[in-house]
């Protein structure tokens, strides 16, 4: 079967533009004082021993999307640790890039602005960015960690915010919308906190809320919907998936339009004010939503599956997304699958890398040994990582 999409991908020739990193420049990010690399659209397939910076290599790709990458991390905590006294440092870490995509190549820069630490600034070909909300818009960008390996079992957060980036996706205008609406929910959490607030503050925050909340939680029932439809239609190894999405706000516009639910909603902010003061937080709303996942064969909850059909799941629903994204928008995202082989079997192997070279999109893959990317050989791009330092690696 590897075979066949290798044939496939050769018979295409150039009639289909392939989307990857095609450059890729890295300073004072985590253990890399400076990294250059120059690739094809190719796979990426990256090798080395733990600690060894894999992770640290995926996870500035990650960048190139909005948020604050797979690991989730604050930005100072991504500058490189000084060796010497002596080393002075008045700038943090960047990462640039150049992206080939289908509407042709993307430059990309961001990192953190040192003097104001937390603040992270991008550029995109050249010119300030007007908010990271853009780089989604230009971009399709996923991943796997071994840390969502737990992400049936443990709390909903971890289920949104993956959710979040599959939404994403699909709707380039979702960050702008989730990082407007959690801006809303802190302010009115502080002043409900510092209190007594100004009614007339509070009723204005509670609008935005209404109104983004119903907008991400429409965003993401419509996603869920069409992934469902997406992973269903899926063959192969890998297990089928079935989707749904938890939650007050999404019940809501399963039986009203979304200008009642957005009443609805700010109606319940206002006469649950001295509740939510007392949890900290509000208790309604799309940030307390939950996506529920269960194996289409078997009809059993994600929970309750084994771990290696929880990571098959994860894989199955990562790639249906790819695909989706790639009818949707008209090209595939670019994939980061750390550590993506190591509990899969041969045949699982196989059809993941088969699926992967399909998609015309650029996957980087790690692991600590390279003999599980064998099938690979000719048709990815093998580096090596040691100590911060990569380097290209051949048969």
């Amino acid at each position: 079967m590897l075979a066949e999409a290798q044939e496939a991908r050769r018979s295409a020739g150039a009639a289909v533009a392939r989307v990857g990193v095609t450059r890729l420049v890295l300073t004072d990010f985590r253990n890399y004082r400076e990294a250059r690399l120059t690739l094809g659209t190719e796979p990426v397939v990256l090798t080395g021993p733990n600690g060894a910076g894999k992770t640290n290599l995926l996870e500035a790709v990650s960048f190139l999307s909005p948020g604050r990458g797979l690991r989730g991390a604050k930005l100072s905590e991504i500058d490189r640790k000084q060796e010497a006294a002596r080393e002075e440092r008045t700038h943090g870490w960047t990462v640039a890039a150049v992206v080939a995509t289908r509407r042709g190549a993307l430059r990309v820069g961001t990192g953190r602005d040192a003097t104001t630490g937390e603040r992270r600034v991008i550029r995109i070909d050249g010119e300030p960015a007007r908010g990271q909300a853009v780089l989604g818009e230009r971009l399709g960008l996923v991943w796997l960690t071994p840390s969502m390996d737990r992400l049936f079992a443990d709390g909903p957060g971890a289920r949104r915010r993956f959710l979040d980036r599959l939404v994403l996706g699909l709707d380039p205008a979702h960050a702008s919308h989730s990082s407007a609406y959690e801006h809303a929910l802190r302010e009115r959490s502080r002043l409900l906190r510092d209190g007594p607030a100004n009614p007339a503050w509070l009723s204005a925050l509670e609008g935005v809320m209404a109104e983004r909340g119903v907008v991400l939680a429409a965003a993401r029932r419509e996603a869920v919907r069409r992934l469902d439809e997406a992973c269903t239609e899926a063959e192969g190894p890998f297990p089928r998936a079935r989707l749904a999405l938890l939650g007050t706000v999404e019940s809501w516009l399963e039986t009203m339009p979304a200008l009642a639910a957005e009443e609805r909603l700010a109606a319940a902010l206002a006469a649950n004010r001295d509740s939510d003061a007392h949890a900290g937080g509000a208790l309604i709303g799309p940030h307390r939503s939950d996506l529920a996942v269960r194996l289409a064969e078997k009809g059993v909850p994600a929970e309750l599956a084994s771990t290696g059909e929880q990571k098959a799941l994860l894989i199955s629903i990562l790639l249906a997304h790819a695909r989706l994204q790639r009818a949707v928008r008209g090209e595939p995202p670019v994939l980061l699958l750390d550590e993506i082989a190591a509990h899969l079997d041969a045949s699982r192997r196989s059809a993941l890398f088969e699926a992967l070279l399909r998609l015309d999109s650029q996957a980087w893959l790690t692991g600590t040994d390279e003999a599980l990317f064998a099938p690979l050989r000719g048709e990815a791009q093998f580096l090596s990582a040691r100590d911060g330092n990569l380097a290209a690696t051949f048969l």
